[in-house]
């Protein structure tokens, strides 16, 4: 993986979690990046092989989450020719492509429980072994490997192997979020926006108030992700001279956007959920509390179809949307309750 990456911050949180994983660099030891998504696991896995003794060997990245659970073995051990469906010739896995160097497993949490047997084997012996093959080789890998998940609550839930979990903690850097990296924010802003506006040949002034006000009152979930996606949007959208001064934090905000479409349930005679808000009080007309339950919420019903038919002109189409019914729905309900050809 040839690449040029940067890590930028200067809060003590994050200056902290980069200084061990620098310490950490140097030992031939496996190292479990622990964070949040967006946090830069993947840079600082980096960081711990460029600062090793293995950095002008193979680093090799492996994405447990990217492929099904069928092909996770092959891709990690290998498979001889013929050894499953499609095998047409042998394939090294990324153990062998690793060879001497270091091997990042990336979303660790994902991999099944045959697969982690797999792994510990090469992690305590430095042995593995091609599907389809008896013969196992040896292999010198360091690996490093990163997950957003709380393993040692799925060692308790018996979901992650607690003997490979002992063999991949032999450190462990867990990095802060951004919402807990104290004056990163501004810091990694200026940054991704110098960087975009050089991308797009522009005069970078930085940014004005309200955008500075938007950058630090946002939680930031998807961390530096989230915060590098926000940046570099908001500079190429930028038309006007000056600061930066328009943050867009939801790319997906619009008067137009789509809403979600009610469930469909299968059958003439599927039931009709009305409204998805907290029920209000009950329409008291001078016999609201007659009869049996089924005919006063037949009452309710109709009385709350008709007050939705008028506050909509009896517009029907309208109507269905107020009340978050397909139309199709809201004209079952309106021919049970004869209220087809209301206000016509």
């Amino acid at each position: 993986m040839e690449r040029t990456t940067h890590v930028v911050g200067q809060s003590g949180a994050f200056l902290d979690a980069l200084e061990l994983a620098s310490r950490a660099a140097a030992l031939d030891r496996p190292v479990l990046v622990i964070g949040e998504r967006g946090t830069g696991k993947e840079l600082v896995a980096e960081r711990l092989h460029r600062l090793s003794p293995r950095w002008d060997q193979p680093l090799v990245v492996m994405n447990c989450a990217a492929l099904p659970e069928t092909l996770i073995e092959a891709e990690l051990f290998g498979h001889e020719a013929g050894s499953f469906t499609g095998a047409t010739k042998g394939r090294p896995g990324r153990f062998e492509e690793a060879d001497g160097g270091t091997l990042f497993l990336d979303e660790l949490g994902t991999l099944s429980m045959a697969a982690q047997d797999r792994l510990l084997r090469a992690v305590e012996y430095g042995e593995i072994t091609r599907i389809g093959s008896s013969r196992p080789m040896r292999v010198d890998v360091r690996i490093v490997a990163a997950t957003n998940e709380d393993l040692p609550d799925r060692v308790e839930k018996g979901t992650f192997r607690a003997d490979l979990l002992d063999r991949l903690s032999f450190e462990v850097v867990t990095l802060p979020p951004l919402r807990a990296r104290a004056g990163d924010v501004l810091v990694l802003a200026e940054f991704f926006g110098r960087r975009m506006a050089a991308e797009l040949g522009l005069e970078w002034q930085g940014f004005g108030p309200t955008a500075l006000d938007a950058l630090t009152t946002h939680s930031w979930p998807g961390n530096v992700r989230e915060l590098r996606n926000v940046v570099e949007r908001s500079v190429y959208r930028w038309d006007r001279s000056g600061p930066v001064d328009a943050i867009q934090i939801d790319p997906f905000a619009s008067p137009y956007r789509p809403r979600p479409m009610p469930h469909s349930i299968p059958g003439n005679a599927a039931p009709v959920q009305l409204t998805t808000e907290e029920p209000g009080p009950l329409p008291r007309g001078e016999d609201d509390l007659s009869g049996d339950f089924k005919s006063r919420v037949s009452r309710f019903e109709r009385e709350l179809l008709s007050r939705a038919l008028s506050e909509n002109r009896f517009n029907q189409r309208a109507t269905a949307e107020a009340l978050g019914l397909s139309y199709d729905q809201l004209r079952h309900a309106l021919k049970r309750h004869d209220l087809l050809n209301a206000g016509g």
